[in-house]
């Protein structure tokens, strides 16, 4: 009985249009009370679920995101891959791939990076002969890639749903997941993504000649000259330091995350405002205000999420998934497989951050049976939440992108079919090659990951 109150209240909820945060807690609310279980309890996961000094660093990693948003960092970078690569067939596409990609190191948010690059790229692709769906699919899927960057608050999310994982894989004790790990996992996949988004932008653009003019004709940018290239380059370093700040520092154990993304901020702030001088008391506020909401709505649903995983332990639903899935197949790769497609489908309805929180304790200790340790699943997990972003009806990411353009989501979706592949590669790589996850994090910690 409670089950079915907890499901179908929570899916009635959705279905009205509620956000998801408060569609969480309001069914999980509706469920103590069919119990008659105290509502004390239900607070008190709640306030617990939020009351951890790691999650500091969300707040630390979002604003700083959002001062390089706002402080032109953007424009360096565009600047700098404009110069690099818009002299190729489609290259203010390929542009914008690299563009992107490194901004979303800066920024660790989808969303900021696809506003960013958005904001900037889409206009000038449209002017110059592109259409409007490819500009939105080269800017919104390049973009996925600061979820798995360092920078990115959602890894210490899953690094929060992923400390209570144990168990054995080799004989090596597994006991929750390095946040330093998972920054350096994430490096290979997004360089991976990066070619091949790279791969389809080209391809796109030699297939309907993009750029064109309105009579047809292509017409492709002049090379600037290497100078204006490295010109270009330093003055994006600045920018760009700021990952190689927190790898360094995490990499080094000079800090741990929360430190690290407190010296992000501390940064952002010399560089937008001391050195690139683009920073004013406007932008500023407008900053901490876009920053302030972000993290509330992220501690919420930590909150409620917490409060839903007590739920979750109650009611013994991750040892009834698991032994359903079980009885469905005990073939490691079939059930990495099965764990996948539910992931993917969850991704379409669900934000990324609660997705995480649900659906780690839900997976993760059956991934760890199947012999995938937390890291390589954590990598799982963000790819498959990645493509939520950009996966219709809700797409949160596209949306954003198809806001800036002008057009529909369907529209966009039409021509986007080549950059769910190079995710979907990038997630079967994850999930049969450990070593795509776990090798540079190995290598650089000097101790096996998994």
């Amino acid at each position: 009985m409670a089950l079915t109150v907890l499901c179908l209240s929570f899916v009635l909820f959705l279905v009205l249009g509620v956000p998801v945060a408060f569609a969480i807690g309001l069914s999980c609310l509706a469920t103590f009370a069919v119990e008659g279980l105290p509502f004390e309890t239900a607070i008190q996961m709640m306030v617990s679920g939020m009351n951890v000094f790691s999650f500091l660093a969300i707040p630390f990693f979002i604003f700083s995101g959002e001062l390089m948003l706002h402080g032109g960092i953007a424009d360096k970078i565009v600047n700098f891959a404009r110069s690099l690569v818009g002299h190729w067939k489609g290259g203010l596409g390929l542009a914008n791939v690299v563009a992107s990609t490194l901004f979303g190191g800066v920024s660790g948010s989808p969303v900021a990076d696809t506003s960013a690059m958005g904001g900037v790229m889409i206009p000038i692709m449209k002017r110059e002969g592109y259409s409007a769906a490819y500009a939105v699919n080269v800017t919104t899927h390049a973009s996925l890639t600061g979820a798995l960057m360092p920078t990115s608050h959602n890894m210490i999310i899953y690094a929060f749903a992923a400390q209570a994982a144990t168990g054995m894989i080799g004989g090596q004790a597994i006991k929750g997941v390095s946040i330093g790990d998972l920054m350096f996992a994430g490096l290979i996949p997004v360089f991976w993504i990066m070619v091949c988004m790279l791969a389809a932008a080209y391809w796109q653009a030699v297939k309907f000649g993009y750029p064109k003019t309105a009579a047809g004709t292509s017409m492709v940018e002049k090379f600037p000259g290497w100078n204006a290239v490295l010109r270009a380059f330093v003055a994006s370093v600045p920018g760009l330091l700021v990952v190689v700040i927190i790898l360094v520092c995490v990499m080094e154990g000079i800090t741990t995350a929360t430190e690290a993304a407190a010296i992000a901020v501390t940064y952002s702030l010399i560089l937008t405002i001391v050195i690139y001088r683009t920073m004013n008391k406007e932008k500023l506020l407008k900053s901490l205000a876009k920053a302030s909401k972000t993290t509330g709505v992220i501690l919420l649903l930590i909150g409620v999420s917490n409060m839903l995983r007590y739920q979750m332990a109650y009611l013994e639903i991750p040892e009834t998934i698991e032994a359903a899935l079980l009885a469905a197949t005990t073939t490691a790769w079939l059930m990495l497989l099965y764990i996948n497609i539910i992931q993917i489908i969850l991704g379409i309805f669900l934000d990324m951050a609660a997705h995480i929180l649900i659906t780690t304790p839900l997976f993760l200790p059956l991934a760890i049976q199947m012999g995938v340790g937390p890291v390589q699943f954590g990598m799982m997990l963000l790819l498959n939440c990645a493509l939520g972003l950009v996966h219709p009806p809700v797409g949160t990411v596209q949306f954003v992108g198809c806001a800036i353009a002008n057009i529909s989501i369907g529209e966009a979706t039409k021509t986007a079919w080549p950059y769910y592949l190079a995710i979907f590669i990038a997630i079967t790589l994850v999930t049969y090659v450990p070593a795509f996850s776990t090798w540079l994090p190995s290598l650089i910690t000097g101790h096996p990951v998994l």
